[in-house]
């Protein structure tokens, strides 16, 4: 087991605190001394720059997937030259009515070093890469894998 810690920091400052203005704007810090800045969807009046929640679910889904995947070409001993993705995550009404990413599509595209797995070999690697994500084992959320490359 392990634990994993991360440490949301949010103050009031000199804003008015009514929901049309108060600001959204906070930090995530992260044990390695990463500092990330968050805000609110700008839909739910949140500052663009920022990372939103939502935009953070779906990079972890993503981010997991493909280090779970990397793991499983290379104990197959497939070589990746380099793995992009292309991740969308989609905000809709849950079957009770509520708002959340209910769909997160990985586009994976993978450069591989040598000889590329067929595409049955590379469709049972991206299941088993869904399977054993630590993320997508969390969550109820909907996970489609694009066919890659």
């Amino acid at each position: 087991m392990s634990e994993h810690v991360v440490d949301v920091s949010w103050s009031r400052g000199e804003h008015e605190f009514t929901y049309d203005v108060y600001n959204r704007d906070h930090e995530w810090r992260f044990d390695g001394g990463i500092t990330v800045p968050g805000s609110a969807n700008p839909t739910y009046l949140g500052n663009p720059g920022p990372v939103d929640p939502e935009e953070a679910f779906v990079a972890a889904l993503s981010s997991c997937h493909m280090l779970t995947f990397l793991a499983i070409a290379a104990r197959k001993r497939l070589v990746v030259d380099a793995y992009d993705d292309h991740a969308v995550g989609v905000l809709a009404r849950n079957d009770a009515g509520r708002l959340a990413i209910t769909q997160v599509r990985l586009n994976p595209k993978i450069v591989w070093a040598g000889p590329e797995p067929d595409a049955e070999v590379l469709e049972r690697m991206h299941h088993l890469a869904h399977q054993e994500c630590f993320i997508a084992n969390s969550v109820t959320t909907e996970v489609i894998v694009a066919n890659s490359n």
